[in-house]
């Protein structure tokens, strides 16, 4: 294994845009610019493309799985995949049946990162309990396991109706469907990760990615302790791309901001500052600024955290169209290509990370 099996990827949460007069695009145009930033991402040498889902006013993503087949039906190789899939309100029978046929239109692209949720909106939307939000995640993302890994299925918990030597079409290949486990921050869900034999995604939003290292090692603990292999941790968070650092901030600060102050109100903490947000920038979870910069931070996060896969989230509510173009162009051609490069100059990956890709079947 080399740098050149590291994936790199980009995240939307499908937040609309604003075109080069200023505009807020309506939903629908959203969700066209994202099929064509996806196209995008593709011929600029970007491996993954994924999208959130969200119910919320300007964000688009809630059938993410229409606009990833839309996208597989205008690209040949880059692979398509949520970020997350909000598995406690999702049917997992349906979900399989969705990613099983992009997984086929789209001649195997398909993956998900599956999560409890940070945003709820779906529970009161779809008629589930918050107070089953563990009992939900986890009984569903059993099944789900099961559905991907070994049919026919026989199943039953409390949350849905049982299944007997069931078959789910269309058929694949088990395990030929990368599913990711999405973590926040709780050392609960690490340990889930770890029990089904899942990669791991952390969800970097705020602070010093270094903070999750602990996180990492207990992941690895409860691989072994659970008897799987090394397998595959990767890492989403913010960012934004442009020419000069300056650029950057002056492009992102203003969208960032507004973001943080609806987030505040909703979560109860404060804004964060400008100051805070230099701070984000320079040692925290977020990746603006120069292509040389970005790469730079990016690089030492994945010898941090041993990463075998970086996501960057491009997308915030009314962020121009320029901006977010601009971001994929130069991440795909040029923060990309320096992040090997950098890596390439340390003495090799460790031997977790070699084991984690060189394991038949370890992302399912």
């Amino acid at each position: 294994m080399t740098t050149r099996d590291i994936e790199f990827g980009l995240n939307s949460f499908g937040e609309v845009s604003r075109d080069p007069s200023g505009r807020l695009l309506s939903e629908a145009e959203t969700v066209r610019l994202m099929i064509e930033e996806a196209v995008l991402a593709e011929s600029v040498g970007i491996d993954l493309f994924s999208i959130g889902e969200h119910y919320r006013h300007q964000h688009v993503d809630s059938a993410g799985h229409v606009i990833l087949a839309t996208i597989a039906g205008r690209t040949e190789r880059i692979r398509l995949g949520t970020s997350v899939t909000v598995l406690s309100t999702q049917d997992p029978v349906r979900l399989y049946a969705e990613f099983a046929t992009l997984d086929a239109a789209s001649n195997g692209r398909a993956q998900l990162i599956v999560g409890r949720a940070s945003s709820t909106e779906s529970f009161p939307l779809f008629g589930f309990d918050l107070a089953d939000y563990e009992t939900l995640f986890e009984e569903k993302l059993d099944l789900f396991t099961r559905l991907l890994r070994d049919q026919p299925v026989t199943w039953s918990g409390t949350v849905r109706s049982p299944l007997t030597d069931q078959f789910v079409r269309p058929a694949i290949a088990p395990g030929s469907i990368p599913t990711w486990v999405g973590v926040g921050g709780s050392p609960q869900s690490v340990i889930r990760a770890a029990r089904y034999g899942l990669p791991l995604m952390l969800a970097i939003i705020g602070g010093p990615p270094s903070r999750f290292a602990p996180y990492v090692d207990l992941y690895k603990r409860a691989l072994d302790q659970f008897e799987h292999p090394r397998l595959p941790i990767g890492m989403h968070s913010i960012g934004l791309v442009a020419r000069t650092d300056e650029e950057a901030r002056a492009a992102h600060w203003p969208y960032w901001e507004a973001v943080m102050k609806l987030a505040s109100k909703e979560r109860g903490f404060s804004v964060p500052s400008p100051d805070q947000y230099a701070a984000e920038i320079a040692d925290g979870a977020l990746f603006v600024g120069s292509p040389e910069t970005v790469a730079t931070k990016i690089a030492a996060t994945v010898r941090t955290l041993d990463l075998s896969r970086f996501d960057l989230k491009y997308d915030l509510v009314g962020l121009p169209q320029v901006s977010r173009a601009t971001t994929i162009e130069l991440f795909g051609r040029e923060v990309i290509p320096r992040v090997r490069e950098l890596l390439e100059d340390e003495p090799g990956l460790s031997d977790d990370r070699l084991a984690a890709a060189n394991t038949p079947g370890s992302h399912v």
